[in-house]
Order: structure tokens, then C-alpha cells, then sequence
């Protein structure tokens, strides 16, 4: 079998052109109605497999509006891998751009939640940072630290009350009105087996970001501080350390301490 016919079936498979000339089964004289029963074999699979990603978020559209959108999306961006861990990463993408999903703005950002929480699940294991680490650090040195972030560690923020709806959606928290112009920020851990969804506060999410992107304590406390003057930095330890999202710490190379050389 030829590498351009080979390419022919497998673009066949994804949208509405013909099935490939040369098609042929030892079975039937129509192999064109048993290639088109395999292609809605595949995109069935496909659509499937999204919803299996994102079940929050078929949720909230429904089974039938779902279905739609995501053949619409295999159509325009088929798997380029037999491992489908990662099929669906820039779905939220198209759905922004998706005309019939435009009123539910914050669509893609609860799909990114769910991403997050699946590459949580899925991340290596390794031991979450022991607090009794932290607090054996000499209280002078503490702001020169820098943590190494846990594996499945993700931090989003979303102009929507992203952790609500996917909370509501997931069956996390009972159905409520709401007000879809609340901003909301999310901190994604997997300490151990579960995962977690942890709300932040807008100057916690900014901390969160500064830390897991290797500024030192002290940086992302004053960016925190800066832009949000409710800012707790003994709340949001506290969090740092319930919720295992950092693995390690180590100290700045630029501390230049004598009295710690």
C-alpha cells in the first residue's frame, strides 16, 4: 500500500471527501458504504474519547450540542498521535473561535480546568514539599527561597467564576445562580491520589504564578502585594503547603548571605 493512498485513506477519515480510488474489500462490491461506516466508527471513538475529557463541560451544553461541536473539531484538527492522552489539549481554543458556542464565554475556560485536573491525575509521583522543611529554614533567609514545582501543579485564572461552574457541573457543588462576570482563579494540585481545586484570591492566584514560574518567596509575595493590598501571605503559605503544590525548595543563588555561606 502506497504512502499517497495510505495518506488518502487516513484524510478521508476526518472530513467528507469520497472514500480513496483504489479502495477495494475481498468482501463486498461497495467497499465506498464499508469505508464510510469506519469513518463514523472513528469520529464515534474520537468524540468519545473529548467527552471522556471534558465531561464539565458536556455538562453544560448537553450530550447533543457536544457531539456537534467536538465532530466539528476532529474535522479541523484530526490526532496526529495513536496515543490519545493528550487529543483535545487545543479544544478550548476552537471553541472560542466556535460561532455557536459564542454566548458561553467562559466555555474554554472550564475546558482549561479540566485539561489541568486530567494532566494532574496523570503527572509523575513524586513526594509533595514537607513543611517541616520549611520550617527549618532560618526565618532570615526564608524570602531567597525558590520552589520547585509538584508535577501536577497547574495555576489558571479566568475572567469567569471558571472553579464554580466546573465545581456546579461537576457534581463538586449544588446548582446556583451565578454571576458569569465574577473572575476566578484556580490552584490544581495532586498531592497524593486525589486531585484538587483550590479557589485563590486574585493576589494568591498572582503569587502562585510567580512562584511555580521560579521567582524567590519574597518576589512573588511584593508582585502579590503590590496589586492586591488584601494579600495574606501567612493564608496562602498556608495553602502552599496543605495543598502539595510545590516538591522542593532551594535557596537563591544570588543570596549572598556571609553569615550562611
Amino acid at each position: 500500500m502506497s504512502a499517497t493512498f495510505q495518506s488518502a485513506f487516513a484524510a478521508g477519515l476526518f472530513g467528507t471527501t469520497p472514500a480513496p480510488a483504489g479502495l477495494m474489500a475481498w468482501n463486498t462490491p461497495t467497499p465506498e458504504r464499508r469505508y464510510g461506516v469506519y469513518r463514523n466508527n472513528v469520529t464515534a471513538s474520537l468524540t468519545a474519547a473529548l467527552a471522556s475529557r471534558f465531561p464539565a463541560a458536556e455538562n453544560i451544553v448537553g450530550p447533543d450540542f457536544f457531539r456537534a461541536m467536538a465532530r466539528a473539531f476532529i474535522a479541523a484538527h484530526p490526532p496526529s498521535s495513536p496515543v490519545l492522552l493528550a487529543y483535545g489539549d487545543d479544544l478550548p481554543d476552537f471553541v472560542a473561535g466556535f460561532a455557536p458556542a459564542r454566548e458561553l464565554a467562559y466555555l474554554p475556560d472550564v475546558m482549561r480546568l479540566e485539561i489541568a485536573r486530567g494532566r494532574a491525575y496523570h503527572a509523575a509521583d513524586i513526594s509533595p514539599l514537607d513543611p517541616a522543611a520549611l520550617a527549618a529554614i532560618d526565618p532570615a533567609r526564608l524570602g531567597a527561597l525558590v520552589f520547585t514545582p509538584h508535577p501536577a501543579l497547574s495555576v489558571l485564572s479566568s475572567p469567569y467564576p471558571v472553579v464554580t461552574i466546573w465545581a456546579m457541573n461537576a457534581g463538586e457543588r449544588p446548582l446556583a445562580p451565578i454571576d458569569v462576570r465574577q473572575s476566578e482563579h484556580a490552584l490544581i494540585a495532586r498531592p497524593h491520589l486525589a486531585v484538587e481545586v483550590i479557589e485563590l484570591s486574585p493576589g494568591g492566584a498572582v503569587f502562585f504564578h510567580r512562584l511555580a514560574a521560579g521567582a524567590t518567596l519574597a518576589s512573588a509575595a511584593e508582585s502579590a502585594m503590590s496589586g492586591h493590598a488584601d494579600f495574606d501571605l501567612s493564608d496562602n503559605l498556608a495553602v502552599l503547603l496543605r495543598s502539595g503544590a510545590f516538591a522542593a525548595i532551594s535557596q537563591d543563588k544570588t543570596d549572598e548571605d556571609p553569615d550562611h555561606a
